[in-house]
């Protein structure tokens, strides 16, 4: 924790000293996000100590994480996702660079389990007894997993549209679950108020600052893996803005210690039918919205890090804009035809943000982009199927096979 400096409320910029359970402005409450700020000076980092680490996880960069140096971590390996260089790109667009960051390879499949890796160790640091979210299903899943590595009780909520495989992953880990007759939204006020009511460690990303610290290292591992270089853009889908922020503090850490000097234009992406950060974005005004969109991991009308997220957007020059349904599930379909990764609908939206960008020729062919697949299409089985007819099952001969085969 020495090398914490402090917390700054990002609405009223009060700043705290770091204390094991406070996670929101005193001043603000839940409206008051945190951000965790360090002394850079005594962050001891560099590129040749890198090189050398061994290390294939994501705590090859705990000297970057707000961790002290004996707090347990999970067995769960987490980090150093792989980085495809999508070729198809260049025949489609003339886009030499384009980059696929498949973080549905982590342990319960989307990138959320980054944050979770940080937050069970923060619950631990903090003597909590049990741990506490909601969640559109990847957040909760991916705490429910890392809860049950550590024996730490979990309670869970999601809304009802939170596909099954979600709820499935829940259930499994052992997480108490509640089911919300309701949207996302509202199952985050319950959990907060749960929380705050038995005491439970709040994992929420839109209201504890630590998880953002975990979802950063994806920064860090995509300027590793392009040699040590800044991207130009990094698309990525928006649904609370924990990413989009996760993004700029990864980044940012690399240019306060002297090894990086810029930051990558981040390119957030929203479903049209829920798309409050766009119009805030663009007209400096946010209005809640009610979900309507195939993308159930970023169906949230009201994002809880949107100040972070802005932050993000502004300061790296960046871009917010959304795409329809119809682009969503063609993006479903192209993405593993091109790349061979297969992702949920979220995450399949970044991609179609990016599809969007090349066909009004708004990415030059020099420029290094990534694409950012936050969750495996497993976690969403029925949105994939629904796009197909599925074949009739043949007679057991080869005539029929073969008939079959020239059909």
């Amino acid at each position: 924790m020495s090398t914490i400096k402090s917390l700054k409320c990002m609405k009223c910029s009060m700043e705290y000293s770091p204390e094991p359970n406070l996670l929101v402005c005193k001043k603000c409450g839940s409206e008051g996000i945190l951000d965790v700020l360090y002394d850079y000076s005594k962050i001891n980092f560099k590129i040749d100590d890198l090189k050398k680490n061994s290390e294939a996880t994501l705590w090859r960069y705990r000297s970057l994480l707000p961790l002290n140096s004996y707090t347990p971590i999970s067995p769960l390996s987490v980090g150093m996702t792989p980085l495809y260089h999508l070729k198809n790109a260049e025949k489609e667009f003339g886009l030499r660079k384009v980059y696929i960051k498949d973080e549905g390879r982590n342990p319960t499949a989307s990138l959320k389990d980054r944050a979770s890796a940080v937050g069970i160790s923060k619950a631990l640091e903090a003597g909590a007894k049990a741990v506490c979210c909601a969640s559109t299903g990847n957040a909760a899943s991916s705490l429910a997993g890392f809860a049950a590595s550590l024996g730490v009780p979990a309670y869970i909520f999601v809304p009802k549209r939170a596909p099954k495989a979600k709820i499935a992953q829940l259930l499994l880990y052992g997480a108490k679950t509640v089911i919300v007759d309701d949207t996302y939204d509202r199952a985050f006020e319950l959990s907060i108020e749960t929380s705050e009511k038995y005491g439970y460690y709040n994992r929420n990303c839109g209201y504890n600052p630590y998880l953002v610290e975990g979802k950063k290292t994806v920064g860090y591992e995509i300027w590793e893996q392009l040699g040590y270089k800044v991207p130009d853009k990094i698309f990525v889908s928006l649904g609370d803005g924990c990413i989009t922020s996760a993004i700029y503090k990864g980044f940012y850490d690399l240019m306060q210690l002297g090894i990086s000097d810029r930051l990558p234009q981040i390119i957030a992406v929203q479903a049209a039918g829920c798309n409050p950060m766009e119009i805030a974005f663009k007209s400096g005004e946010f209005k809640a919205q009610n979900p309507d969109t195939i993308a159930d991991s970023i169906a949230v009308g009201i994002p809880r890090n949107r100040l972070k997220a802005l932050r993000a957007l502004n300061e790296s020059k960046g871009d917010c804009i959304s795409v329809t349904d119809d682009e969503i599930k063609q993006a479903i379909l192209n993405l593993p035809k091109q790349s061979g990764v297969f992702a949920e609908p979220a995450a399949a939206t970044a991609f179609a943000g990016y599809t969007k960008y090349s066909k009004s020729k708004k990415i030059s062919p020099d420029e290094s982009v990534v694409v950012l697949i936050t969750g495996n299409g497993l976690k969403d089985i029925d949105s994939a199927l629904s796009l197909f007819d599925l074949p009739k099952p043949v007679e057991p001969n080869f005539t029929a096979v073969e008939k079959f085969l020239n059909t």
